[in-house]
């Protein structure tokens, strides 16, 4: 498996730039237009540590890799814990590490790119850095964002990061099982979601028990196969 190392000063050599989140718009486009060329459909998936992001890609890589032939950029900070977790799916899959960032750049997913047989791929996953507030800023050239959180982050957690919100497309509450002890209402949460962007389609998951998962493909505009399971 292919490890991108963040290297000191080239986040640096981006912010050198006049207009830091105008330089990353460019490099999103240009991740954009090679992913077009190839025909491949990219979705950022972005969430806190911890609210099921690995293993949503997981799932949605089980259900669809009868039909689809799966790609993944897996950001973290310094470890592939989570990428050794998605290669046993049967994804290709590039890890990035960022060091001290605390989001994937289009610089970085640019990278990531080359080293992926993106002419065999139909379907890519990025997979970013645990954070509900950096990630929103910076696009990566995603056709689609996911954002997925977690009733175990409290019943504020929308109304406290609405930015994050606003661009996604699908958002994912999982973990809706420990609803009830977690005195965190899912209900709630959609509203708030729907609130900051009525576009959002929001979808009540448990990845632990693989609940909700085919929602989350329709949701996104994917087809899991004839064999899918609810």
């Amino acid at each position: 498996m292919k490890v991108i190392e963040f290297q000191e000063g080239e986040s640096f050599d981006i912010e050198l730039e006049e207009d830091l989140l105008k330089r990353n718009q460019q490099l999103a486009q240009a991740n954009g237009q090679l992913l077009e060329k190839h025909g491949i459909l990219a979705i950022d998936v972005m969430g806190s540590v911890g609210s099921g992001k690995t293993t949503m890609i997981e799932r949605l890589s089980s259900r669809l890799c009868q039909t689809k032939t799966i790609g993944v950029v897996a950001g973290d900070l310094t470890t592939t814990i989570d990428a050794d977790r998605i290669v046993e799916k049967g994804a290709q899959v590039v890890e990035v590490n960022t060091g001290k960032e605390c989001h994937l750049d289009a610089n970085l997913v640019g990278k990531a790119l080359r080293e992926l047989p993106l002419e065999k791929l139909d379907l890519l996953f990025i997979e970013n850095v645990g954070n509900l507030i950096c990630p929103a800023e910076f696009p990566l050239g995603a056709h689609k964002r996911l954002v997925v959180i977690s009733v175990t982050e409290g019943p504020h957690m929308v109304v406290k990061h609405p930015h994050i919100f606003r661009g996604a497309d699908v958002v994912a509450i999982n973990k809706v099982e420990l609803a009830a002890p977690m005195k965190v209402d899912p209900e709630e949460l959609k509203k708030d979601v729907l609130a900051v962007n009525p576009g959002a389609q929001v979808v009540k998951t448990s990845l632990v028990q693989d609940q909700g998962t085919k929602d989350v493909i329709e949701a996104l505009g994917l087809m899991a196969g004839s064999g899918a399971e609810a």
